[in-house]
């Protein structure tokens, strides 16, 4: 297994460099493999959704659909991909979506980790995400 930096995965997806492009996307598509694989931590999950919402604009629509298309590539492991699984699922449900992606990853993490509540001083996760305001 190979770790891959979220650099790595936004050369290959916004192909805004040509040289780091074409050798993010060698790599990923020629070297990478089923039993070869790229591994995706939930911190670069995190780094890649706020570089393309606030450098490229991506959309919450375009995030959602970029991280399920991580989620179902053979030639990447991610970390903890129930929990990354569960955020999508959940994110796909909420109206107000005016938290981040990461922030719902946040939210999910602390659930999976026992948590009773993930506490903010942020409104807007507190029903997107599924947090609590600290008041």
């Amino acid at each position: 297994m190979i770790g891959l930096d979220t650099n790595v995965l936004v050369r290959y997806l916004a192909q805004d460099d040509a040289k780091q492009a074409a050798l993010a996307t060698r790599l990923i598509e020629k070297e990478l493999t089923a039993t070869q694989q790229g591994f995706i931590s939930l911190v670069v999950v995190a780094e890649l959704c706020w570089v393309l919402s606030s450098l490229y604009g991506a959309t919450v629509d375009e995030l959602v659909a970029t991280v399920e298309d991580l989620l179902t590539t053979p030639q990447f492991f991610m970390e903890n991909r129930e929990v990354l699984q569960a955020t999508i699922g959940r994110f796909k449900t909420v109206n107000n979506r005016k938290a981040g992606l990461a922030d719902a990853l946040i939210a999910e993490i602390a659930l999976s980790a026992g948590c009773t509540a993930t506490m903010t001083f942020d409104k807007a996760p507190v029903r997107a995400a599924a947090m609590t305001l600290l008041v």
